[in-house]
């Protein structure tokens, strides 16, 4: 019978299919997620090169920052020489020209410039960004010697604040007097400071705010400190950001950003949740749909179970009904035998037979009714069905029985369990091909009853021990594969015990176990 073989087949089929669908399934989800990806990197990349480009800026603003920083220190250099010039003292006779310096010093027309005397006393200003006329207006409560105190007090701490940006020069105006000169950016270096800052504080809230935008780091050549970033300043701190840089990088591949003053920073970034949530959706569609086919599988197979119990209870019965009008005619028909003059052992073996027919009939209306167990010896049970087998058996078959005790009360039924046994012991007969030894043995420990049968067959193989027992399958030419899925049953589901392949070996025998529960 090729029920169960063809069974497996569609099986396999099935499952191949499956494996093709969903293999079909991840393809396109990658392929799908690939695409994403590919577009959150160029958008990376595209920002990437907007950071480049703002770079350029900023370094242009910082180069003329500092040209023109260096234009007002010569400047100044240029002013104090004039000074300087104009303070010497002219040999007697001589009349020494100043228009050149004056001509230079009056030039300075955006320059802001204090002079200190020794004594931190201001000894002249141009081109503040205060007056006493605006002190004046703010302090209107103070007279005017107030205000000349507080507007010269105002000028040493600006001189002296000015100082740690640009260095101020010591001169020698006359002997032992000395002025120091103080002097701030001007107004275009302050207007292109302003200029840059606003920018890059531009750059940085347009980072932040562009919601569109990966998790995203850029760092120095080193990957050591963050030149721009959107992430929350906990995570780029000098503490985590190694971890937070290996994070990203475990995503993806930093990208390369070469400057023109051949300096490389790097941009590390993360993929958005949408492409995190696209990655799992496609594992956690086919959980859900294998949960629901799972659920399904599993109310339609008790429903089957349950159907074939019905058909499976419904064809014993009838059968036994069957048997029931046959049987009782050869009991009337053996016991009229037994008046007349025939050998009594024919009659006495003809009587068996019968009695045994009623078994089989009592057992088939067993099926699908409420099975009764009784506390009963359970060696005497197995042990009377195996005298009634021994004298059936092939001459060259060898029966042996042996139990460690000679009483073990336990509940079972005494003809479902004898059909357990017969149904093992003629798979058995019929693997040993009518030839070798078929050994019963019953023991026990606190809580099992075991019976093994072991015979000398064939033997199976692994693949064979798993499908023993499922309905259908079977090895003869001619069978229907429900012995030992009718015995399992039996064992398992009225005895609420278990039956198993204790071991086989092909070519050595195979050994069944039956547990039964005390």
């Amino acid at each position: 019978m090729k029920l169960y073989s063809n069974k497996q087949k569609w099986k396999v089929a099935l499952l191949f299919v499956a494996l093709v669908l969903v293999g079909v399934s991840l393809f396109v989800s990658n392929r799908i997620v690939s695409k994403v990806a590919k577009r959150e990197r160029d958008r990376v990349t595209q920002w990437a090169d907007a950071i480049k480009k703002r770079a350029e800026l900023v370094r242009l603003t910082n180069n003329s920052f500092n040209e023109l920083r260096e234009k007002e220190l010569n400047e100044m250099e240029l002013w104090i020489d004039a000074t300087k010039e104009i303070s010497k003292k002219s040999p007697l006779n001589v009349q020494q020209s100043y228009e050149l310096p004056l001509k230079i010093i009056n030039r300075n027309d955006d320059i802001p410039v204090i002079v200190l005397d020794q004594y931190d006393e201001v000894s002249t200003h141009i081109n503040l960004p205060i007056s006493e006329e605006s002190l004046r207006e703010s302090f209107p409560e103070k007279d005017s010697i107030e205000i000349e105190q507080l507007f010269e007090d105002s000028l040493v701490k600006m001189a002296y604040s000015w100082e740690i940006v640009n260095p101020s020069f010591t001169i020698e105006v006359y002997d032992d007097l000395f002025m120091t000169y103080f002097y701030n950016d001007s107004r275009d270096i302050i207007r292109l400071e302003n200029e840059r800052d606003s920018l890059l504080e531009a750059f940085n809230q347009e980072l932040i705010e562009n919601e569109s935008l990966v998790p995203v780091v850029l760092t120095d050549s080193t990957q050591s400190t963050v030149i721009a970033t959107n992430l929350e300043a906990d995570k780029t701190d000098s503490t985590k950001l190694q971890q937070t840089l290996n994070e990203l990088k475990d995503q993806n591949a930093p990208i390369k950003i070469q400057f023109t003053n051949n300096t490389t920073n790097y941009v590390f970034y993360a993929n958005s949740p949408e492409l995190v949530q696209l990655q799992y959706f496609p594992y956690i569609q086919f959980l859900i749909i294998g949960l629901f086919i799972f659920i399904g599988y599993m109310i339609f197979s008790t429903f089957r179970k349950a159907e074939q119990n019905q058909v499976w209870a419904g064809m014993a019965k009838e059968t036994a009904h069957q048997l029931g009008t046959p049987i009782s005619s050869l009991m009337a028909w053996v016991q009229m035998l037994e008046t007349m003059d025939i050998d009594q052992n024919i009659t006495k073996e003809m009587d068996k037979d019968v009695r045994r027919l009623s078994q089989v009939t009592d057992r088939f209306s067993k099926i699908g009714a409420g099975t009764q167990l009784k506390d009963e010896n359970i060696v005497h049970t197995t042990s009377e069905f195996l005298s009634y087998l021994r004298t059936r058996l092939p001459q060259k078959v060898q029966l042996l029985f042996d139990s460690e005790e000679e009483e073990l009360i336990i509940a079972h039924n005494p003809p479902l369990f004898e059909w357990v046994i017969e149904n093992i012991c003629k798979n058995a007969i019929d693997a040993m091909e009518g030839e070798g030894t078929l050994k019963v043995n019953i023991s026990k420990d606190t809580s099992h009853v075991y019976i093994d049968i072991e015979d000398t067959g064939k033997g199976m193989s692994a693949s064979q021990q798993r499908s023993v027992f499922q309905p259908g399958y079977t090895t003869k030419k001619r069978g229907w594969g429900l012995g030992l899925s009718l015995a399992k049953r039996i064992i398992e589901e009225y005895h609420k015990g278990k039956l198993k392949v204790l071991q086989s070996e092909v070519g050595k025998g195979t050994t069944f176990r039956i547990i039964l529960y005390i």
